[in-house]
Order: C-alpha cells, then structure tokens, then sequence
C-alpha cells in the first residue's frame, strides 16, 4: 500500500489526443491508478479540437494503455476502472461556447488540476476561460515546454498565465526533473559526505553532460526547423542538469530553497560572447548515414525539408561557472540527433592525487569518475582504480566500477516513469521538481546572448553523418583540453 496520504482531484487534459497525452500523460495516471495512488473519486476530463464522445475517447485510450504500457503490466480490471473515470468534451481552446459545459463535469469541491499539453500560444486563452468559470481558486495548472522561444516570448507566457493564476498554482514541467537518477543526485551529493566534501573545484577537474538521442526529427519539421536543438534541448533539459548537478546546498528541501539554489547558478554561468565561439560552441546538423545498420536521411532530406536551412541538430558547449565552488571547472555539455546511441548521462571527473607512485605508463589511466545515467539504464556508477588479480600481475592497477544500477537493485520494482513522478506530486501540490518562472527567464537570457552571437557570426552548422558522435569539432572541442568525452567508441 502507498504511505502517502491520496486525496481526491479533477484532471482536465487539454489537448487530450496529441502525441504527448497518449503515449505518455494517459500511461502515467494508469499507473498511478494501479499503484493504488489515485483516489477513489479522481475525474479525468478529456479535452480536444476533435469530434468525439466517450466511447470513440474510452477506445482510443485502451487503444493506447495497450501499446505504450508493457504486456504484463496491463491489468484488465485497472484498465476498466481507470477508463471509467475517463470522460471527452469536444472544445476549441480559443471559443468561450464550448467550455460551458466543463463545470458540469468536475465534482464540486474538490481540487482542479488543469494540464496544458497544448501550444503556449493558447495559454492564456484557457487561464481566461477558466477564471470567467470561476474554475481559478482551488486550480493548480501544468505548463508544457517550451515557454516560449526567447526571453521576451517566455515573459508573454508567463505573464498571460500570472494574470488568474499566482506563482505557487503553476507547475512548469520538465520531465528530466521527474526521473528517479535526477532526484537522487540530491540524495546522492547531500546525504554522503563521501562526494560532498569533495564537490568543488579542489577535487573535480570537469564535468560532462551528454543528452544523446538517435531519432531524428520524427516528423516535427515545422516545429523543430523554428526551434533548433538549443531552444528544444539546452535551455530546458540541459540547463536543469546543469543547475542540479552544480547547486549550492539548499537550507532544506522546499521547492523555492531547491530552485533558489537553481537560479543562482544560472546567473553565475559566464556568456559565451562572440569572441569564445570558435574555442567554446559547436553546432552541428546530420547528414544521411545510418543508425543500427538502416540507412537514415540526413536533415536536409527529411520531407518537407527546407534545403537552405542552418538549423542546428546537435550543439556542445564548453560552460563555465562563476563562483567559488566551481572556478576552473569547465562544464562540457553536449546534445544532438541521430547519435550513435541513446544516452543521457552525468559524468563527474575527479582530479588525480597530487602524489603519484604506481607505474608512470600507467599514469594516464589513473582516475576517478561518478557517472550518472538517466537513460537508457537508470543508475550510477563508481570507476575506482584496483589492482589486477594474479601472481605475476605486480602492482598493475585496473579500472573498475562500484555499481548501482536501479533495474538490479531494485528488480523487484518497476522504476517509475518520470510523468508519474510529476503527474503525483501537481495532484499532491508539491512544486519542487517544478521549475519557477525566474528559472525559465534566467536560462533564456542566457541563451538567447548566445543565439545573438550566432546571428552576428553567420556560420553554418557543421556536418556530421547520422549514428555518429556528433561533428569532429566537438571532439577537438574537448580535446583542446587534453581531455575526451567519456565512452565514446
């Protein structure tokens, strides 16, 4: 049984029959039902542009529990219940007509929780409509990324959102924040004086955040193409890692102490100015090649492609942080498409002891590494230096890891998807792996310094073939450095 306290709310879906809602927001909350942590009297309203009723919305999400949840964790009789608490109200988002009759669909006095998987462009329109309900005062809502393409467009959201809704009622998703290795980052550097004591620029020489995909664009050409991998990847995902992995010990583990934390280290990263661009930025766009031996097209090629366009698939930033705690450490980050493989990792690199006394031939491999991954295999691992078993092997040291790998430890247990994570704590109303609009205003000013000097420097991103490791320059990048990205092949 859970030990936490479940509590009754509405979930009103908007944009309830996009991509995200079924294969990711539906799956989730049917595993929160079978786990036992939704109420009894938890109402979920289905809210699209599509015409539809609640027999075509209850076939079409046992349609999709049935692809996107694994066979055995299917249980007819959850599905059952779970789709019964399911009901579709046809809407434009934008139409004050069609929202009369959601009222009628909410129990009354109990909270709402409205979740925006729409465009941020009708945001505002749905906090307007639910305000002229009087659907505003016991609402908490959930905002999708992106807000917003830059700064100036993230304050538009924000502020079309802050006009019903005060600060402590908005849930701002990212879902990197939700996955079990990213919270015990906190747990990790926190609660082990073994890594925090040594969490500074004394101990740790760099540190390398890889957010690595193989797929391409997926058919989101009109989207991505206005986009790039920066706004779709660092300013949200990358930037959070960066924040958590960086941050100063928060007073406790309240929401605004953790994002307080966040904040400071967003406004303590350096610019990267026009002048750092050849030394400290790679922007890279996939050209054909192949992923698992199956020929992929490149960017260009991909349909409805624009032949001219200089969007960037793939980006690597050398970052630095300044403060006292990270002075020197520069901060490798890397994220593209049509990768080699799809990784998302952490990787902290300690220095070497001061002194050296084991085979000088050996020297080079003499090193310590945390390394934190968050997919494809949630877990961390510990490389420590051990001596090589054997009679005739002498003093002849061997890298090894300390391992902790989730789906090991805890086989006995599902690890949770991340939207289950966030899903639970909106309905539990707790904000802390929720990011707060000074975070979203803070990473775009940043990178919306470093678009401008792309503008002012005209250069096209470099190629580089699909199911690779990104162009050559962020080798040489990293290289420069006397340094290497960590498991490459």
């Amino acid at each position: 049984m859970p030990i936490i306290r479940v509590e009754p709310c509405s979930l009103a879906l908007f944009g309830a029959l996009g991509d995200l809602a079924l294969r990711k927001l539906f799956p989730a909350l049917y595993q929160l039902d079978r786990a036992g942590l939704l109420h009894l009297d938890t109402r979920l309203v289905a809210l699209a542009r599509d015409e539809g009723d609640d027999a075509a919305l209850h076939k079409q999400l046992r349609a999709s529990l049935k692809r996107f949840v694994a066979a055995d964790e299917q249980d007819p009789a959850v599905i059952d219940r779970f789709i019964s608490r399911c009901c579709y109200l046809r809407m434009d988002f934008r139409k004050r007509e069609d929202y009369q009759a959601l009222p009628d669909l909410l129990p009354a006095g109990i909270p709402l929780v409205a979740y925006f998987a729409t465009p941020a462009s009708v945001y505002g329109d749905i906090c307007r409509e639910l305000a002229h309900l009087q659907l505003i005062d016991n609402t908490r809502v959930v905002l999708e990324k992106p807000i917003g393409h830059s700064l100036e467009s993230s304050r538009e959201v924000n502020e079309a959102v802050a006009q019903y809704f005060p600060e402590n009622a908005i849930y701002r998703i990212d879902h990197y924040l939700g996955k079990e290795t990213v919270q015990n980052l906190i747990a990790l550097r926190f609660a082990n004086s073994l890594f925090e004591n040594q969490w500074n620029s004394r101990y740790i020489s760099h540190v390398e955040i890889t957010v690595a995909e193989k797929v391409g664009i997926e058919g989101r050409w009109g989207y991505f193409d206005q986009a790039g991998q920066l706004r779709d990847m660092v300013q949200n995902h990358l930037l959070q890692l960066l924040c958590l992995t960086a941050m100063e010990p928060p007073s406790d583990l309240s929401a605004d102490s953790i994002r307080d934390e966040k904040v400071k280290v967003l406004k303590a990263l350096a610019p990267i100015t026009p002048d750092l661009l050849g030394t400290h930025v790679v922007r890279g766009q996939y050209a054909a090649g192949s992923i698992d031996g199956q020929p992929v097209p490149g960017y260009l090629e991909e349909d409805n492609a624009n032949q001219q366009s200089n969007t960037e698939t793939f980006v690597s930033l050398r970052c630095e942080i300044r403060n006292w705690r990270w002075s020197g450490v520069p901060f490798y980050l890397r994220t593209g498409k049509r990768m080699q493989q799809k990784l998302s990792q952490i990787v902290i690199h300690f220095k070497e002891s001061s002194h050296y006394i084991f085979a000088e031939e050996q020297r080079d491999q003499v090193s310590n590494k945390l390394i934190i991954r968050l997919q494809p295999d949630e877990g961390i691992s510990l490389q420590v230096m051990t001596k090589e078993q054997g009679l005739d092997k002498g003093m002849h040291l061997r890298s090894g890891p300390l391992q902790l790998s989730f789906s090991d430890a805890f086989s006995a247990k599902r690890i949770p998807d991340a939207y289950e994570r966030l899903l639970l704590e909106v309905m539990q109303g707790n904000q802390y792996l929720f990011v707060r609009k000074d975070e979203v205003e803070a990473a775009w000013r940043w990178c919306d310094q470093l678009l401008a000097s792309w503008r002012q420097d005209g250069s096209a991103p470099k190629k580089y073939p699909a199911g690779s490791w990104g162009p050559v320059a962020s080798i040489a990048m990293i290289t420069r450095d006397g340094r290497s990205w960590y498991g490459d092949l």
